[in-house]
């Protein structure tokens, strides 16, 4: 089907405000009018998405669906500035969005959303204000809950993925319009974002329970406000697994949920793979919520997942090995919950340990958590948990007997322990793994939580140094089958640095193991030969891209034995590469830094430097963002600092200190 794409439609607001989008639509759509399929997010479709775009927004043009690609207010091409992810003009800004569109004679007045990450939470949460033109909604790798299951914190304590993402929007943020497009007030604009570009690390660590903030936009607040179908995707490789599992629970709409061995990605480029052909899957959803047309005769489970076997623990995998199941509803008659239970020795047994049996005591070193990998695998390589026998040195661990027979878990594990603390601020990190006949062990799955979260999210207190306590929480949602001769190793430790940030002081964690217990979400396997099936990727690969300089991603830890220093070292280097259509030079190079000496949790720092330049000939742009957490017993400290150059000369320079209270974090 013959194309045309508008490459810089402004879609006005009520305010004054332009929303610059990039539109592909079948050429015939002026006369047979289409849907439009929109992706609602701030990440330049100019320059940052463009490759990626095209393979998604033009592939579905060729099928019969105007995709449109609109940059949020304050980003890429689009006026105004961007205050904050989520709030309430974003949001509005998107309603009104969708109404011109519906408006549109090219389109037949029924729109989708669809998005990943950003625009796979604000088609939530737009969808939950209801606007009458929008039909159906695609989400992938986003959360209902951003509290509880975000880049933020998790399990009430506080990520470090928290300080890497703000500083991505930071160095966003930096980033001018493109004088091709607005060649007359693309200098004002940038100023303008510039003067209002504050990191946003500051308001997120000012908020550490959860609170009017983070209630607002979490779309679990109240599931029953959205009333279009939804289809919640996602990756066992990604931060966002839990959410399709709790939208598939709790939204009374139809709904579909999708999770493949991927990290955050689209699932036609997914990896770990096997990366499918998304865009069948897209059709179908939206020929049925748009179009009107008959659902296939053979009706899909509710819920497809790739049931991941056993694999030697690596940072990066090509392909997951594994299968495809699938069930007709969620939650699933199909999954039991079997209860396993740890005692003296180390052993993980199906009987509970008895009230004779002695306390169990762990003080992890603060380096244990070195080799977990990212809260979430934007890069799927090198980013994913090394051998966790690296870990378990600095744990309490238990491990069940060699499985005589296979077992597939699908769902969510429990814990429940029951413990005391020295201490009245602390945290316990929970890890599941398969552990190989020849002893590397691969995680399959974590959690951690804010021990003084035990009432709620909402109702921190600090605990009572020797008083027992009891708590349950979830571990993340997991697709595993466990082969014979393979073990499971369950493991706790006090601190899991960088991933989380720690307690402020040492912690020593006595487990009761009378009291303590691990649930399993076992599933009746069944004959997965053709349960689900899915073909490969199938489209057109834009060759809009050409590499000048290599990129770099690499992960390294850095030990001096002398001074017990530890750095990890995360390298995410994009190289530098020209878009040839529009003859733009672009390079990204963002270092991180998480350091520590010894077990002194007042030497604790968290570093990123980004590194952002754009160029054509005439023009050259360059911005750096660096931003420092530190942290004593009483507060956080952020360091920050942006400048920014054009043609060589440097045109905005603003230094940031601020001091923010912790509050049992």
């Amino acid at each position: 089907m013959d194309i045309a794409v508008e490459e810089d439609v402004r879609i006005p607001m009520a305010d004054g405000v332009t929303l610059s989008a990039r539109i592909w639509r079948p050429t015939q759509a002026e006369h047979h009018p289409v849907p439009a399929v929109l992706e609602y997010i701030p990440y330049r479709k100019r320059d940052h998405t463009r490759a990626r775009d095209e393979t998604l927004h033009g592939e579905m043009a060729r099928r019969g669906y105007a995709g449109v690609r609109v940059d949020l207010r304050g980003s890429g091409e689009s006026t105004g500035v961007l205050d904050d992810e989520y709030c309430q003009r974003e949001l509005d800004d998107g309603y009104a969005v969708i109404e011109w569109l519906a408006r549109q004679p090219w389109c037949n007045g029924a729109v989708g959303m669809l998005g990943i990450s950003w625009g796979g939470f604000n088609g939530l949460q737009i969808a939950a204000m209801q606007p009458p033109a929008l039909k159906a909604v695609i989400s992938v790798c986003s959360s209902d809950d951003r509290y509880a299951d975000d880049v933020h914190y998790m399990g009430g304590c506080l990520l470090g993925d928290n300080l890497s993402w703000a500083s991505v929007m930071f160095a966003y943020n930096s980033l001018p319009p493109d004088p091709a497009l607005r060649p007359n007030d693309w200098r004002a604009l940038w100023h303008q974002r510039l003067e209002a570009n504050e990191p946003w690390l500051i308001r997120w660590l000012a908020h550490q329970q959860r609170d009017a903030y983070w209630q607002h936009a979490s779309v679990c607040e109240n599931y029953q406000a959205i009333r279009c179908p939804v289809m919640a995707i996602s990756g066992w490789a990604d931060g966002y697994t839990d959410a399709v599992f709790r939208l598939l629970e709790n939204l009374d709409v139809p709904t579909k949920g999708l999770v493949g061995p991927w990290s955050h990605k689209y699932p036609h480029q997914g990896v770990p793979g096997p990366a499918i052909d998304f865009h069948h899957e897209m059709q179908q959803w939206w020929d049925t919520w748009l179009k009107g047309k008959p659902a296939p005769s053979q009706p899909s489970p509710k819920l497809s997942a790739w049931m991941q076997e056993a694999a030697e623990p690596a940072t990066r995998y090509h392909q997951r090995p594994g299968y495809w199941v699938g069930e007709a509803q969620w939650p699933s008659g199909n999954i039991h919950h079997k209860w396993l239970y740890p005692h003296r020795g180390g052993h993980l047994h199906a009987t509970p340990a008895s009230a004779s049996e002695p306390i169990l005591h762990i003080q992890s070193p603060l380096s244990l958590g070195l080799f977990a990998g990212k809260w979430c695998s934007y890069s799927a390589g090198p980013d994913l948990p090394y051998d966790q026998r690296e870990e378990d040195g600095g744990a309490l661990f238990f491990e069940s007997n060699p499985f005589e027979q296979p077992m597939e878990l699908l769902g969510e594990p429990e814990f429940a322990l029951r413990f005391r603390v020295d201490q009245p601020v602390a945290q316990v990190a929970a890890r599941l793994s398969d552990v190989a006949p020849d002893g590397k062990a691969t995680r399959i799955t974590y959690g951690v939580y804010n021990l003084n979260h035990y009432r709620g999210h909402n109702q921190p207190e600090a605990l009572e140094p020797g008083q027992d306590y009891s708590l349950r929480f979830g571990l993340n949602h997991l697709g595993h089958r466990l082969t014979p001769g393979h073990r499971l190793r369950l493991s706790l430790s006090t601190s899991y640095w960088p991933l989380a940030w720690p307690a402020p002081q040492p912690v020593a964690l006595s487990v009761i193991t009378a009291d303590t217990a691990l649930g399993l979400p076992v599933r009746q396997a069944e004959d997965h030969s053709a349960a689900v099936a899915f073909d490969p990727p199938a489209y057109e690969k834009p060759l809009i891209v050409r590499d000048i300089e290599p990129g770099e991603q690499r992960w390294r830890v850095l030990r001096d034995l002398e001074t017990s220093a530890s750095t990890l070292e995360v390298i995410k280097n994009d190289g530098r590469y020209q878009l040839s259509d529009i003859d733009l030079e672009v390079a990204d190079d963002t270092r991180e830094y998480y350091r520590s000496i010894g077990d002194d949790f007042a030497s604790i720092e968290g570093e990123v430097v980004a590194d952002r330049r754009l160029r054509r000939e005439g023009w050259d742009i360059a911005t750096r963002t660096r931003t420092v957490l530190q942290a004593d017993a009483h507060a956080f400290y952020v360091y920050a600092e942006l400048d920014a150059w054009e043609n060589g000369q440097r045109v905005f320079s603003r230094n940031w200190h601020e001091r923010i209270a912790r509050r049992y974090v």
